[in-house]
């Protein structure tokens, strides 16, 4: 399906572009603006990427756990409240979407980090 000339050129007018390349299975910090009463502050939301949706108005998702329980939160890639996005550390994963984690518990849920750059896991 395209897009109409005119909303593509909107679109591009607003995409974001100081956004860092992540994938599936790497660790994001999320820096998001809260805005309560008239102040406005960062919170971080640290957690593992298990799902992006490219296109126009993409989203990723992010995974964390808080208090021995799961917390995801869907954030769109050209959205306002996000200051910046920090890259920690990447894992081996061979899927896309990573939704099978939310089934498991302690060490079945750890992965293999490894360095993107060159590709080799680090012991």
């Amino acid at each position: 399906m395209s897009i109409h000339p005119i909303m593509q050129k909107l679109a591009a007018k607003l995409e974001r572009t100081d956004l860092p390349q992540f994938a599936p299975g790497d660790t994001v910090r999320v820096q998001v603006k809260i805005k309560e009463g008239e102040k406005e502050r960062l919170q971080a939301f640290e957690g593992m990427v298990i799902a992006c949706r490219n296109g126009a108005q993409g989203t990723f998702t992010v995974r964390k756990m808080s208090f021995g329980q799961g917390v995801e939160r869907i954030f769109p890639f050209n959205s306002k409240v996000i200051d910046k996005i920090e890259k920690i550390r990447s894992y081996k994963v061979r899927r896309s979407k990573l939704f099978y984690i939310r089934g498991l518990r302690g060490k079945a849920a750890r992965l293999k980090e490894i360095d993107r750059e060159t590709g080799k896991v680090r012991a």
